[in-house]
């Protein structure tokens, strides 16, 4: 199989970047001995040649049926060294900017305009560490979020709701979401998470989606850990856009988009629910009395305002009978489905649990601040949100999905105290 037009124009991009931060990288040591010149300059070219060795050769390797753990590590570190190497090269343009513009008033202005000399590390060197070292930073944090990627936290919140019936005031529930089982490696650090769960004392579990990547398989020996998880009241759950199959390439798929196998598979993934003891709610309701007191539980497939989800949730169906409930809460996997549809149409929903964004597993959470890439897409990605009288909590996933790390946005296993 030959290179892709793709693959050659990655290559030539890969080189072009490679030459450009190796610039940074030799005026960073230009005054050191020649033997750090010569171990600096063969380790940057070893790691930067087998990257692009690893480019070359792709289409000549079954690289889809590689172990999953070995791809997400190895893309996981491509994609960080690219990355770094971007942020060096954003600052290696400023100084190029720079020292054109000054290079310009020199030439054409008057001598007035020369620029002042500069004392200590002036300008370019500045600019060329402070790249260097940023681009390193960020490489650096990535390597570092292997570690985090089990690394599960309890995040306690207390709602108060007026319209809460008495009977139910204490309900604790515990949110989990996007488990992901087929990037799992470590069954130890899972139990722990699963004991971390039981610990919180709930008296209902609520799953919001993606259970799976891509196929209902990766839960074969997954299902007898996640069946430990206990409530009072039950476990539920719902479906999220990876758990449908849809990217996954279905041998059988014909024109119209048709799998036998992909319904095949997502039937076997909603039986392992059931496996579970997990009660999985597709468009549907549940609920619960005690004694007078009602309050009501829906549950819907994955509804995105994103076009690239397909829209497979219908909250007119799931929402039926509930409309004397006086209060409702609803898991939906996407929390976009907050916002767009929600909100305007169903006012009376006073908590809404989403997950789907993982916080793009890497930012900045902080007492006060949180930040994460997330925010460029989702208007709420993490945490609890709040408009009116309604809620929304976006749980940031219990697994991994790609990057096999988590940087600042770590795993969570959501407790909410209804007061």
């Amino acid at each position: 199989m030959r290179p892709g037009l793709n693959s050659i124009v990655l290559i030539l991009f890969l080189i072009i970047l490679d030459i450009y931060v190796f610039q940074a990288l030799r005026a960073l040591v230009y005054m050191s001995s020649p033997r750090v010149r010569t171990i600096t300059y063969s380790s940057y070219w070893a790691v930067s040649g087998i990257c692009i060795l690893m480019v070359a050769i792709l289409p000549y390797i079954n690289w889809a049926h590689w172990p999953n753990t070995v791809k997400s590590y190895l893309l996981a570190v491509f994609i960080g060294l690219v990355l770094a190497k971007l942020f060096v090269v954003v600052f290696l343009l400023i100084d190029d900017i720079r020292r054109a513009i000054v290079f310009l008033v020199r030439k054409f202005g008057s001598a007035s305009a020369a620029a002042p000399a500069e004392n200590g590390i002036n300008r370019s060197q500045f600019l060329v560490k402070l790249g260097l070292l940023t681009g390193g930073a960020f490489f650096g944090s990535l390597i570092y979020g292997f570690s985090n990627k089990y690394n599960y936290h309890v995040r306690k919140v207390k709602l108060a709701f007026g319209n809460l019936p008495a009977a139910f005031k204490g309900l604790r529930v515990v949110q989990i979401s996007d488990v992901h089982s087929g990037s799992f490696t470590n069954r130890e650090a899972v139990m722990k998470g699963i004991k971390m769960i039981n610990d919180q004392k709930p008296d209902i579990v609520l799953f919001t989606g993606d259970l799976v990547n891509e196929r209902a398989v990766e839960m074969d020996q997954w299902m007898d850990v996640f069946n430990q998880i206990k409530a009072p009241m039950g476990v539920y759950s719902t479906l999220g856009n990876h758990d449908y199959g849809d990217y996954y390439p279905w041998p059988d798929m014909d024109a119209r988009g048709y799998s036998p196998l992909r319904e095949a598979n997502l039937q076997a993934l909603k039986d392992v629910h059931g496996k579970m003891g997990w009660k999985l709610l597709n468009n549907e309701n549940v609920v619960f009395e005690r004694g007078n007191d009602k309050i009501a539980l829906i549950g819907i497939e994955n509804w995105s305002a994103l076009k690239r989800f397909t829209k497979y949730g219908d909250l007119k169906k799931a929402y039926s009978g509930t409309e004397d409930i006086p209060f409702k809460l609803l898991m939906s996997h996407d929390p976009t489905h907050w916002d767009a549809q929600v909100r305007p149409e169903y006012p009376d929903i006073d908590l809404m649990l989403a997950g789907h964004t993982h916080g793009m597993q890497y930012g900045i959470e902080i007492p006060g601040f949180k930040w994460s890439p997330a925010n460029f897409i989702y208007k709420e990605w993490a945490g609890l949100y709040r408009n009116g009288k309604q809620f929304l909590y976006v749980n940031r996933g219990f697994g991994f999905l790609g990057y096999p790390g988590r940087v600042g946005i770590l795993p969570e296993i959501t407790v909410i105290d209804l007061v």
